[in-house]
């Protein structure tokens, strides 16, 4: 008989006691939240990252004027800025924000309003290299957009109240460029070869006898004075008046009918212009650059004043996007540029200094990243977690079995083709809530058939949304009937509903009465599981409903991207979650040449009506003419809609001030560990 002595039986329990102890008991004690990421984040400077995971982090790094209120949409609560004490004009265009002086950087230093005017600036920067994925979300700012885009025409003629004629006038000439008709897109095509769609492009810009040669255009674009004077129109008003180079504009000023004009610019305006822009570029470009006037400025440390495009009641809402966040100016100024699109020198773990509830405190790549309390935070004492470990896990499957096996507070997602197995395994910790997201199909509208709006209908019309929602995805989903979700005090036209009778009738309509006479069509997608499972649906259905034969194009996600990019698809599978409550975030990005458009689709009507509610600053007024504009979108359907997204995740009891979210933006400040 082997005895065990009262020592050893101790060590043995002890060592059991140790095995068994999980990683979230251990966290639950260090008052640490596991969180898990998805992904390694890219980078973490406020200005660069466009992704959800690397906002997650900086969210829990740095601060905005406002923060996120913890359970209640469109509410705000203290952030650098005293909540209660901002200011704005009766029309809503200009806004003071008085700091905090107990706001603090990392390092100890104040946040100051100087702060703020440099990084917005940071972000508008017109430097083409400057890769800044969401400057757009600060064109709210008066001249943002101008000074963003290099708007040579607008900053040094629209913004100058003695030019001779008023900038409404003016910027209907061709300013910008036409990137409808960038030759490359109709290489190794005749001209006479065009349909009467693509022909209607190029008609602003041609007399009836031009007749460009797009080969001549593809190959001799550089030697331009040597191309015919229609090729030379198509090149000019395809590059647009701000995008010409030196030598361009100096044969335009001899030249002024290769350009598109108002009808009623004079020849006199005309040479003002060229000669303006000429002197910008024989400048050296600061000081004028300046006369752009960027509406943010220091009334002093701790005064801030923004002023903005037009009315914009919701400013706040804009504002909590981290985007908006400030960046350390003499941290950046130290420590120099940016190395990649997403990594400044600032943000290594030894230099970075942020101004939020969090600081960085290790990041080990592809392991772990970890945050701890800042001592200088202003609200340090409510901060309730002592730190957080994000864990960039790649695969899904392996996060939900962590999640099992104790090792996260909570996961970024659940899969739909897991979600059964959550409801039955994980029914109390699986959350489902809404989302103000929206999947569609982007639509190539350059190639045909799908520069027909009754043949995208027709396909938009073929989708089973429910069925999508109820038998692929399960999650909560719902069918959605344009491109903006339903919230708020917002109403959707709702224009787009399950009909395959309709359909077949559009594509008949269209041409199209046998099918067999159809083109072959690509379904871009991602090379995800859950996107080939969503792609083989859409195939089936336009398979069953319209008899047409859609090829699956599976693509890594940056191929994916560039496909799109290139225009080289059909049809792609896409989504926008939205940045902020207001229908804008979404229809923002279907203006001409928008950054995420890449469907070639614009329409004047639809801009118009996005202009004239920029400058509505009655709330019921300006969300039916939203209303409105989504109607004309939807009408030509450049997107199909399919559903509005939900997010699914999984999150241990123990998390509270976790609350339901429509944006998913939880103010980590807030969340605390029950030990109970």
């Amino acid at each position: 008989m082997i005895r065990i002595t009262p020592l050893l039986a101790t060590a043995a329990l002890a060592f059991i006691s140790c095995e068994r102890r999980s990683d979230i008991e251990i966290a639950n004690e260090e008052n640490i939240l596991i969180v898990g990421n998805s992904n390694e984040p890219k980078g973490l400077d406020p200005h660069l990252v466009s992704g959800v995971l690397e906002s997650n982090i900086i969210r829990a790094l740095f601060e905005g004027l406002v923060v996120d209120h913890p359970s209640q949409d469109s509410h705000s609560v203290n952030g650098v800025a005293f909540k209660d004490q901002i200011e704005h004009s009766k029309d809503f265009t200009e806004w003071t924000f008085y700091l905090n002086p107990e706001a603090k950087w990392s390092d100890g230093e104040t946040v100051t309003a100087h702060d703020f005017v440099f990084s917005y600036k940071r972000l508008l920067s017109p430097d083409p290299n400057w890769p800044a994925k969401y400057a757009e979300m600060l064109y709210f700012l008066k001249n943002g957009e101008a000074y963003h885009r290099s708007k040579l025409g607008h900053i040094l003629c629209g913004n100058d109240p003695d030019f001779p004629l008023v900038w409404e006038t003016l910027k209907e000439a061709n300013f910008e460029g036409d990137s409808k008709i960038k030759p490359k897109k109709f290489k190794n095509k005749k001209f006479s070869e065009l349909n009467e769609q693509e022909l209607k492009k190029f008609s602003p810009y041609l007399t009836g006898k031009d007749t460009p040669d797009f080969d001549e255009l593809n190959s001799k674009s550089s030697d331009f004075e040597s191309l015919s004077t229609a090729n030379k129109k198509v090149l000019f008003n395809s590059i647009g008046i701000d995008k010409l180079n030196r030598k361009q504009l100096l044969h335009l000023r001899d030249n002024l009918t290769l350009i598109k004009w108002s009808d009623n610019i004079t020849t006199e305006v005309k040479q003002l212009v060229i000669t303006r822009i000429l002197s910008h570029h024989d400048s050296g470009k600061p000081k004028l650059w300046d006369k752009a006037q960027v509406g943010v400025s220091a009334i002093n440390a701790s005064t801030l004043r923004l002023k903005l495009r037009g009315p914009t009641p919701y400013l706040l809402e804009v504002a909590k996007h981290y985007t908006w966040y400030p960046v350390p100016k003499h941290i950046i100024l130290k420590h120099g540029e940016i190395n990649t699109a997403y990594s400044s020198p600032w943000t290594k773990p030894e230099n970075i200094v942020s101004n939020g509830p969090f600081k960085l405190k290790s990041w080990r790549t592809n392991h772990l990243l970890e945050v701890e309390r800042n001592p200088h935070y202003w609200d340090a004492e409510e901060v309730k977690l002592d730190g957080i470990r994000y864990l960039p896990i790649r695969n899904y499957y392996t996060e939900t079995r962590m999640f099992g096996d104790e090792q996260l507070h909570l996961t970024y997602t659940v899969p739909s083709e897991l979600i059964p197995l959550a409801k039955e395994k994980y029914a109390a910790e699986l959350r489902q809530e809404s989302y103000v997201g929206t999947r569609y199909l982007r639509v190539n509208t350059l190639n045909s058939p799908f520069d027909n709006p009754k043949v995208r209908r027709a396909f938009a019309l073929a989708i089973d949304q429910k069925s999508i929602c109820e038998e692929i995805l399960q999650g909560g989903q719902a069918p959605a009937s344009g491109i903006v979700p339903p919230f708020g005090d917002y109403k959707p036209p709702g224009l787009i509903k399950f009909d395959p009778e309709k359909a077949k009738a559009l594509l008949q309509e269209s041409g199209y009465a046998s099918t067999s006479s159809f083109p072959d069509i690509n379904l871009l997608t991602t090379n995800s599981d859950s996107g080939l499972r969503e792609a083989e649906a859409l195939q089936a259905m336009w398979q069953k409903h319209l008899g047409i034969k859609v090829r699956i194009q599976q693509r890594e996600w940056s191929t994916y991207l560039q496909n799109q990019y290139d225009f080289n698809y059909d049809i792609a599978v896409a989504g926008w979650i939205g940045d902020y409550l207001d229908p804008t975030t979404f229809l923002e990005l279907w203006v001409t040449d928008g950054g995420n458009n890449n469907t070639a689709w614009s329409s004047k009507t639809f801009e118009d009506l996005l202009r004239k509610a920029e400058k509505t600053s009655d709330i019921t007024t300006r969300m039916a003419i939203l209303s409105e504009a989504e109607e004309t979108m939807m009408n030509d359907v450049p997107v199909l809609p399919i559903y509005w997204y939900t997010t699914n995740y999984l999150i241990r009891p123990e998390v509270k001030n976790w609350n339901p979210l429509l944006l998913n933006n939880h103010p980590f400040k807030f969340i605390e560990i029950d030990k109970n």
